[in-house]
């Protein structure tokens, strides 16, 4: 296999193309079958004609927080705080915007929601998750003494990509989140599995698949595009997953008999390839999947269009392979499908298992 640089992720997409809303219906959204040689423009609620009674498929059950704040420091400059963790203690480790970092110790009044008079504040303890980390430590209060998760429920602003112009809407806070959204932690939807509804998930039970749920808590990171020309000398985020025993066991079960192990979305790959990878059923992970790398659970993918040069095209490419998955995107950008968080999705074959 030929050496891949980051030039090769880089592609051109018309911002017309970057879906702004949500559309209508979860499931009226399209989906680009890309599981045969030849791309086939689909609806989205026709993917369970497209499993078999044998197969698995799995899901990212994570809950979206509402994770941005703002503020003011003592001296009147504005803050934004995106929480990415609760670390215990009412302490909580968050992404910092601010034209200039307020000292340790500097205590910054937040907006509360309308009408709440609580005194919402954040003092800063110093750098996570070390004295280098990119991630800044805070404690959370209120006079009330409520925990992080909910002053972040009653005051916090849906996290939206920074690509969506608008701000946060009641319309946001419904649809980016899934219907099946359990456990929260995340600040970023695992936007794959919005295109679901009740009525879609009870027409793939009809097919006789089955059902299964990961978490793996989405980090700002998977914003992030990669810098480095070399992809060796990537960084790659870290995120909180879990993989619990009834899934273990159903995986088991499929694999028994000869089901395949349908993936929705790409934090889903990330989850159970990298419990394959270390054995570890739950814990951190900073897998980072490029084209090489070995599959060893997912044999087929649901996932929306991702942005250019970050790692989620290299790791399509990794599963579908680098020209189809190229051919693909030259194909939805034609065809002006919509692109990102709230944009369409796409049904992707393990190369091996791509049909001529």
């Amino acid at each position: 296999m030929r050496p891949f640089t980051l030039s090769d992720f880089d592609f051109e997409l018309p911002e017309a193309l970057i879906a702004q809303h949500p559309a209508p219906e979860r499931s009226g959204s399209r989906l680009l079958d890309g599981t045969g040689a030849t791309p086939a423009d689909r609806i989205f609620r026709e993917l369970p004609t497209l499993l078999r009674q044998d197969d698995l498929v799995v899901f990212n059950d994570t809950k979206v927080i509402n994770a941005r704040l703002f503020g003011e420091k003592p001296t009147g400059g504005k803050l934004e705080l995106l929480i990415e963790r609760v670390l215990g203690g009412n302490q909580v480790a968050a992404h910092m915007r601010v034209s200039k970092k307020p000292e340790v110790g500097t205590t910054v009044a937040l907006v509360g929601a309308p009408g709440t008079h609580d005194n919402l504040r954040a003092t800063l303890l110093g750098r996570w998750p070390d004295a280098e980390g990119a991630m800044f430590r805070f404690v959370l209060s209120n006079d009330a003494g409520d925990d992080p998760h909910t002053l972040m429920a009653l005051h916090g602003h849906v996290p939206l990509p920074p690509y969506i112009t608008h701000a946060d809407s009641t319309e946001d806070a419904a649809r980016y989140q899934t219907v099946f959204a359990k456990n929260p932690g995340a600040v970023a939807a695992p936007t794959a599995a919005l295109h679901f509804d009740e009525a879609l998930l009870a027409a793939i039970d009809a097919t006789g698949a089955q059902r299964a749920h990961v978490t793996l808590h989405v980090g700002a990171g998977t914003f992030q595009p990669v810098k480095t020309e070399n992809l060796a000398e990537h960084q790659m985020h870290s995120e909180w997953y879990d993989v619990p025993l009834s899934t273990q066991q159903a995986i088991a079960d499929c694999r028994a008999r000869g089901g395949r192990i349908v993936a929705v979305g790409t934090t889903t790959v990330r989850t159970l390839e990298s419990w394959a990878q270390t054995g570890q059923a739950s814990g951190d992970t900073r897998i980072f999947i490029t084209p090489g790398f070995e599959f060893k659970l997912i044999d087929l993918l649901v996932t929306n269009f991702h942005l250019p040069k970050s790692s989620l095209m290299m790791l399509v490419s990794a599963f579908a392979g680098y020209e189809h998955i190229m051919d693909l995107y030259r194909h939805a950008i034609a065809a002006e499908y919509r692109f990102f968080s709230y944009g369409d999705a796409m049904l992707l074959a393990r190369q091996s298992r791509i049909a001529s």
